[in-house]
């Protein structure tokens, strides 16, 4: 069952959201920076372990289409322009190449397959959407956009839900956490992190909690925390 995670004519954080995820980037221009875990507690927000070391997109973040949006002020998120969307996103399915999550995990997952793919194509009815086609016999588009292909980085997807509901083509896709590939190797727009950090990130993860992923450079998170009942900077340890 999907419960409602913000008032979007108040622009604030649902009650039903316990779970946070927060990565701050320096600038907009930055495409490195650091994320946080908070659980909602009867005290208020608590962050679940230290603050990590993150990349985000190459040309750093852009406003993306998600739960709340800026858009003020600030670049839009586009197709190829890798930047990481910026905003509050729902948090989707983990998608992985093995057969079960790390131990201790409990989250929906899928498993993927040889004809499994993620569509970037604007032109495609399924842009921005998770599909299944004929692995022996795939249409053309497949080779570039299928999602098992032996990479290491792609191991573990962990699914930031922007431009998802519904998807409006060109404003971005494939958006994910997902394994870095070095400490200077930013994404294409995903937030990529150690392994590590991302296996305790999906041990953490609880579909009751209806976690969302907050995603702001610093100077937006300070203008907009209150407005967006966010937590207090302090309590994340990002500040």
């Amino acid at each position: 069952m999907l419960f409602p995670i913000f008032s979007l004519a108040e622009d604030r954080v649902s009650p039903s959201v316990s779970q946070l995820i927060i990565g701050i980037a320096p600038t907009w221009d930055s495409m490195n920076g650091r994320l946080q875990r908070l659980d909602k507690t009867p005290e208020g927000w608590r962050a679940a372990g230290p603050p990590v070391p993150v990349l985000f997109g190459k040309s750093g973040l852009a406003w993306g289409r998600g739960l709340i949006n800026g858009r003020d002020q600030g670049p839009v998120k586009m197709e190829h322009d890798h930047r990481a969307p910026a905003g509050v996103f729902r948090i989707g399915m983990i998608y992985t190449y093995d057969r079960s999550l790390p131990p201790g995990a409990n989250y929906p997952f899928y498993t993927v397959g040889e004809g499994d793919a993620w569509v970037d194509d604007i032109h495609n009815p399924h842009y921005n959407e998770h599909v299944i086609v004929e692995a022996k016999n795939p249409p053309a588009w497949f080779a570039k956009q299928k999602m098992r292909r032996g990479d290491f980085a792609y191991r573990w997807l962990v699914e930031i839900r922007h431009n998802a509901d519904p998807p409006v083509p060109g404003f971005g896709s494939a958006i994910f956490f997902h394994i870095r590939r070095g400490p200077m190797r930013p994404s294409a727009g995903c937030t990529t992190m150690p392994e590590k950090d991302l296996v305790e990130l999906i041990r953490w993860l609880r579909t009751s909690a209806n976690p969302a992923y907050v995603c702001l450079p610093r100077s937006e998170y300070l203008v907009r925390w209150k407005i967006w009942e966010l937590p207090d900077p302090a309590a994340t340890g990002l500040f």
